[in-house]
């Protein structure tokens, strides 16, 4: 069986100065998102988390307002909430709505800062429908 020799079509190559200027570049360039305003200095941000009777499951994220590194699936949301509130997350307006009376309890957390305000809450709730409908948007991730 004959073997062909086509010669492949040569790559296009940038010059080594061209590489170094691309390199640069990307390297000054800021993070996506740079253009929104910092948090203020020392606000971490909230830790979030719910679990489940006697944590057997727990899940957490991160809110920053702005959320600049969308940890939050309703950052803009939970951030108006907080704000309406105050910071204060028994204050917040919520979404109710009607939930069964199950039993099933979830512990709501929120650890960190909010405009530079420490935050230290801790929420039990009877099941994850009433945690929702008196949190709104901020547990909901």
């Amino acid at each position: 069986m004959p073997v062909s020799r086509r010669r492949r079509p040569a790559r296009a190559t940038l010059p080594a100065t061209a590489l170094a200027t691309l390199s640069l570049a990307l390297l000054c360039a800021g993070p996506a998102g740079a253009d929104e305003p910092p948090a203020p200095a020392g606000d971490q941000g909230l830790v979030l988390t719910m679990s489940g009777a006697g944590n057997t499951w727990t899940r957490g994220v991160r809110l920053s307002c702005p959320d600049i590194h969308r940890r939050h699936p309703h950052a803009g949301a939970a951030c108006d909430a907080l704000t309406w509130a105050r910071g204060d997350l028994d204050a917040l307006p919520g979404e109710p709505h009607t939930c069964t009376r199950e039993y099933d309890p979830v512990t709501a957390t929120a650890t960190g800062t909010w405009r530079g305000i420490p935050i230290n809450w801790r929420k039990e709730f009877p099941n994850a429908c009433t945690m929702d409908s008196a949190t709104g948007p901020v547990f909901r991730f």
